[in-house]
């Protein structure tokens, strides 16, 4: 009998890896569509704003484009978020330089680090150190990037902005 509640034990072991694995995959999978998908509706949002003589475009067109889109899909376009999205085509401009490792909620608070070089450390960093967003803010609040640059001098200042260009 003990033998059996062995086997069993080891058998929902392997079934709960398998379905572990799986959803982690699904959230990894969802998070790389969503920000694809954001990337493209920023890039629809510039070419847009490009061909547009308007004045005033960002804030009359965004309102309205996101009044329509929450209508017809619901929450997560609201004029902030479509600003978000224009801002991730603005400052990734090829799709293929964002990481799957991060979120979208990681990539709005890197998009408003106006410095590359910045932003680029903060991304990488997030990444190597698989930092939460959390994690990422406090990082940023607290100016690691400026601290690392002033600590040890012109040695540690090259060490840093190759890190960030890494």
């Amino acid at each position: 009998m003990e033998n059996n509640f062995l086997d069993n034990e080891s058998l929902v072991n392997e079934i709960t890896y398998i379905i572990v694995n799986a959803r982690n995959n699904v959230i990894k999978n969802v998070n790389n569509e969503l920000i694809n998908a954001y990337w493209n509706i920023g890039r629809i949002i510039v070419e847009d704003e490009l061909k547009s003589e308007r004045g005033e475009y960002g804030k009359k067109q965004l309102l309205t484009l996101s009044k329509t889109l929450t209508n017809k899909f619901g929450k997560g376009f609201s004029r902030a978020n479509l600003q978000n999205m224009r801002l991730l085509y603005l400052k990734y401009p090829n799709c293929q330089t964002l990481s799957s490792k991060l979120s979208w909620s990681h990539y709005c608070e890197l998009l408003y680090i106006s410095d590359d070089d910045k932003r680029s450390f903060y991304e990488k960093e997030a990444i190597n150190a698989n930092w939460s967003v959390r994690e990422l803010k406090r990082q940023i609040s607290t100016s690691l990037f400026e601290r690392l640059l002033l600590s040890n001098g012109e040695a540690n200042k090259k060490r840093v902005l190759e890190l960030a260009l890494r």
